[in-house]
């Protein structure tokens, strides 16, 4: 199984709109039994005497918008609180990825350091430097939503061709042998969007 965990600091926003972004895609390509997808926050803001507070409004409305968390694709948008960040999480995950440059620097400092180089920021994997632009200041969730889709999009891409994690999803494939050295999970994407760069 891969596990991912996205991470800012309050958990009700961009972390949210990313973890629910991956479930979309994973669902849709058939490969949900393969992921274990979280999210988490670096701080308590959003969390009151351990119970955590549920996706923000107008991220769950965006989501809405892109047909995720409604009744037919609900993917657990209902139920999600958010959560603290713990230290047993580097040890859970494959890949933490932060949504800004301040988020990296509060993992470092959950985890003590990344040996294992789990952390990432978001943008990485659109292939672009800077921060996942954060809907609590601007109020633009039309951005903070390119940022996030792109960010899961080019993860997506970047499992599929990694081969330790192409050949976990062909073991997830009853229909692959694996085995089967010529096996490329990018040869059964029900929706190929994803380039083969």
């Amino acid at each position: 199984m891969i596990r991912i965990l996205f991470v800012c600091h309050g958990n009700i926003c961009r972390s949210t709109m990313a973890e629910f972004i991956m479930k979309d895609i994973v669902n849709k390509q058939g490969l949900a039994e393969a992921f274990h997808i979280e999210s988490s926050a670096t701080h308590t803001d959003e969390i009151w005497n351990g119970v955590g507070s549920p996706v923000y409004p107008p991220a769950r409305a965006k989501l809405r918008e892109h047909g995720i968390g409604t009744d037919d694709n609900e993917l657990g948008v209902s139920q999600k609180r958010a959560r603290l960040t713990s230290r047993a999480d580097y040890d859970k995950f494959d890949f933490i990825i932060g949504m800004d440059s301040a988020n990296i620097r509060n993992l470092n400092g959950i985890f003590g350091g990344d040996p294992d180089n789990k952390v990432h920021k978001m943008l990485e994997f659109a292939g672009r430097d800077g921060d996942v632009a954060d809907p609590w200041y601007t109020g633009n969730f039309d951005a903070t939503w390119k940022d996030c889709s792109e960010g899961c999009h080019g993860l997506f891409r970047q499992i599929l061709t990694t081969p330790e994690y192409a050949k976990e999803l062909s073991l997830a494939d009853d229909d692959n042998d694996a085995d089967d050295e010529t096996f490329d999970a990018r040869d059964n994407l029900k929706y190929d969007d994803f380039p083969r760069g």
